[in-house]
């Protein structure tokens, strides 16, 4: 049996900085729910996509896939039971 990875600072600050690159992506979303046209807030939300997607990516390289049903790849072996289940972090 595997060891559970023990998250390391970095860990928490990777997390974080997905989880406020997320936020300012959902708020963004509902305001142009009501405000379409808003080509500021269209390009706001279009960079923290981006930049939610680049860090994203760079967590799951080094600790994991973040998300199953095939929004998130993984590699061999299988790894998700080697890292912390939501509510352990």
């Amino acid at each position: 049996m595997k060891s559970m990875l023990k998250p390391d600072a970095n860990y928490y600050d990777q997390l974080l900085q997905i989880q406020q690159a997320d936020f300012v992506c959902f708020e963004l979303n509902l305001y142009l729910n009501t405000h379409p046209d808003d080509q500021q807030a269209i390009n706001q939300y279009n960079e923290f996509a981006q930049q939610s997607k680049m860090l994203k990516q760079q967590f799951e390289a080094q600790y994991g896939p973040l998300m199953h049903a095939g929004h998130s790849f993984t590699s061999a072996p299988w790894v998700w039971t080697n890292t912390p289940w939501p509510w352990q972090v």
